[in-house]
């Protein structure tokens, strides 16, 4: 079964926002054994609108479409869909009592008559109930093809793809289970994993594909396959996943579906009552903006600083002048200095600290753009490492924040 994704939307196709929407739809759609055939981005314009509609039908199951449900005139889906459909707006009551409720619960006041137009929908649509906002969901059939149009704010179309249409897709169509195993890795790239499982990859039966997903410092291994048999699909790929963890034990964190080196760490530090720190310079916040993106961060993170000034190291984190003045602010005496005094400051078991050039200009420093020292401070001493992560600023710190995670990590193995 195929399905197609048209999200609409000026600021998309001129980068004012980033199209999440599609990717979550697409990794939900995965899961319930739907492919998608193609992503589309679109103009908020009738012509465009009404030819990707038209070539969509031809070659999918599925239609799914985010945006141009608003109240304003700019947003025109509706009158477009009308069109495709030869259909006509009519007054949905539900959906005006919900706008109105809405309005007085949460913004006190009545609401206006450009926010009541969302309650006129096309005739012929199933009302698919938006429970987050007043702009409804829109289910249509044509010629065998399922047309969705929901709005464009992500926590409302995810609420209406989840409790509104996977019930209807799924009592609907037919599909095979697809399954997906990915394994976490670090420290090693694409091409020496690939050289080291060379003939297990080479032995995989045809039924199961294998691809390699490399970052900036990790590569992700998915297996995948399809049947009609769910059991015997996650059995087999299973087995197979469980022979390539073996082989690559020392750089496995994990499987996606599980766990990511965020949530290991973070499960180790729990488990083990242990505390964390941080003083990133270069990084500038990077790494515990990582760590406090998943949820109960607060059972080990202590504090974080960033230092970016070389007298702040000096005057709050409490590096050494001398270790700067003779070794300059970006190298190893410094970060492990960093690290040991970010321990001490927070008074933690582990602590974590960057310092480098990320670009693009070199300023007074004498290290090329792209030298990065991280240090890590555990119960038993002070590690530390120099890497060199090339000149495009962005990259720099992405890798410093991987590397800086995948130390931690190993220490606290260690530790």
């Amino acid at each position: 079964m195929l399905a197609e994704i048209i999200t609409i939307g000026d600021e998309i196709l001129i980068g004012q926002i980033v199209d999440t929407n599609s990717a979550y739809i697409s990794k939900a759609l995965n899961k319930i054994g739907i492919q998608v055939y193609q992503i589309t981005s679109i103009q908020d314009s009738r012509e465009h609108i009404l030819s990707a509609l038209n070539d969509a039908k031809n070659r999918v199951d599925l239609v799914l479409m985010t945006g141009g449900l608003g109240p304003t005139r700019d947003d025109i889906t509706k009158q477009t869909l009308c069109e495709f459909f030869g259909d006509t707006l009519v007054e949905n009551t539900s959906v005006t009592q919900h706008i109105r409720e809405i309005f007085k619960q949460y913004i006190k006041r009545e609401p206006l008559p450009t926010n009541l137009q969302q309650a006129m929908l096309p005739a012929s649509a199933t009302v698919l109930h938006n429970a987050h906002g007043t702009a409804p969901g829109m289910w249509f059939e044509r010629d065998g093809t399922v047309f969705v149009s929901m709005p464009g704010v992500p926590y409302e179309m995810k609420h209406i793809l989840r409790k509104e249409v996977f019930p209807r897709v799924t009592k609907k169509f037919n599909r095979p289970h697809i399954y997906h195993k990915t394994l976490l890795t670090y420290g090693l790239g694409e091409s020496a994993i690939a050289d080291r499982i060379e003939n297990w990859e080479n032995s995989l039966p045809d039924s199961i594909k294998l691809a390699y997903l490399p970052s900036l410092g990790r590569v992700r291994l998915r297996l995948s396959s399809k049947g009609v048999d769910e059991m015997a699909l996650k059995e087999e790929v299973d087995a197979k996943m469980a022979e390539l963890y073996r082989m690559l034990d020392d750089i496995a964190v994990g499987y996606e579906e599980e766990t990511s080196l965020v949530e290991r760490i973070a499960g180790l530090l729990s488990l083990r009552n242990q505390s964390l720190s941080l003083a990133e310079s270069c990084t500038g916040g990077a790494i515990v903006q990582e760590l406090t993106a998943v949820a109960g961060a607060s059972t080990y993170l202590h504090g974080s600083i960033v230092p970016y000034q070389t007298g702040l190291k000096i005057d709050i984190l409490g590096v050494e002048p001398k270790l700067i003045k003779d070794h300059t602010v970006v190298s190893d005496p410094v970060v492990r200095d960093m690290a040991k005094k970010a321990k001490t400051l927070f008074q933690t078991d582990y602590a974590v600290a960057t310092t480098g050039i990320a670009g693009p200009s070199q300023g007074e420093a004498t290290q090329e753009v792209g030298t990065v020292f991280i240090g890590v401070a555990t119960p038993s001493g002070v590690v530390s490492e120099k890497f060199q992560f090339g000149n495009a600023r962005e990259r720099v710190i992405k890798k410093a924040t991987n590397k800086a995670l995948e130390m931690l990590l190993k220490e606290i193995l260690k530790n």
